[in-house]
């Protein structure tokens, strides 16, 4: 994005997030009239912000640049949470440092390849930028997928949720991981806004998928690095798992995620009985019979 574009993105952001406010949340009456749209009124925002209302409406319309202090009194009337606040932020220009420009294709990082061959009995993936995937182990292909069988250009988190079968069909709260997913992709598309890749995939998840379309333009961000998924697998039925995303300190770009269960329940039964499921034969020659 250049500097109209991000200042646009930036005004729709703020339209978005007010229009989520209503008078009541911030301790305003609206005098009983009806409102002809949702939330908060700009002159209201303005005035709960201590600025003008002229000054807040061409921040909106993308025809001023706000200072940081504005921006920081926007997100508490606002009520942003940490990531919309950086990710309002970096719209803005205002982000601390730029990450330097990084090469177009990514590798796993050889310490999170170590950890991530040493998960023997726990799923888990390596996400590079755009939620792309950059290795697997044998425990996510039976938990999620066959990975190695999907093209290369399609090994990406995102775009598997909203358009592969087993994937999509595996999560029970699917809806809440593919909301996330757009959050996510959201908050990358401020930290690398001109990634052709990145817009690719975002054109190409616009064009197929309503739903994504839908989320996209309610321009949600987030940064969680934990949180609960529910499966339903053909082999062991459902379960629940907690995801973790641990991100190498040699490359921010990078998270080693994993699905790990409860000791003693029943989801962690479950992922032994996947762990042996999915164990490799041994070939007949290594085999030994008294």
């Amino acid at each position: 994005m250049d500097g109209l574009e991000r200042s646009h993105e930036l005004g729709e952001f703020l339209k978005a997030r007010r229009s989520q406010i209503s008078p009541a949340d911030v301790g305003l009456t609206d005098g009983g009239s009806r409102r002809r749209v949702p939330g908060l009124r700009r002159e209201e925002v303005a005035q709960l912000s201590s600025i003008s209302t002229q000054y807040y409406t061409r921040v909106e319309q993308g025809r001023l640049q706000a200072s940081e202090p504005v921006l920081l009194s926007l997100a508490k009337v606002l009520r942003l949470d940490d990531a919309e606040r950086d990710y309002m932020l970096q719209l803005a220009g205002k982000e601390k440092a730029r990450r330097p420009r990084r090469a177009k294709s990514q590798q796993a990082r050889p310490g999170l390849k170590r950890l991530l061959d040493g998960l023997t009995d726990i799923p888990a993936v390596i996400l590079g930028r755009r939620m792309d995937i950059l290795s697997w182990n044998p425990m996510a292909v039976a938990l999620l997928t066959d990975f190695p069988s999907i093209p290369h250009d399609q090994l990406n988190y995102a775009r598997l949720v909203f358009s592969h079968t087993d994937i999509r069909s595996r999560y029970i709260n699917w809806e809440i991981v593919a909301r996330d997913c757009v959050a996510f992709l959201r908050m990358e598309s401020a930290h690398h806004p001109d990634d052709p890749r990145l817009s690719k995939l975002i054109g190409d998840l616009s064009i197929q998928d309503h739903d994504f379309r839908q989320w996209w333009a309610g321009r949600s961000v987030a940064h969680r690095t934990s949180g609960l998924k529910k499966l339903r697998h053909p082999v062991v039925g459902e379960l629940t798992l907690e995801w973790q995303g641990l991100t190498s300190g040699d490359d921010p770009d990078q998270q080693l995620v994993t699905w790990t269960a409860i000791p003693g329940t029943p989801d962690a039964d479950a992922l032994r009985i996947l762990a042996a499921w999915h164990a490799p034969v041994p070939d007949s020659e290594d085999s030994y019979t008294p």
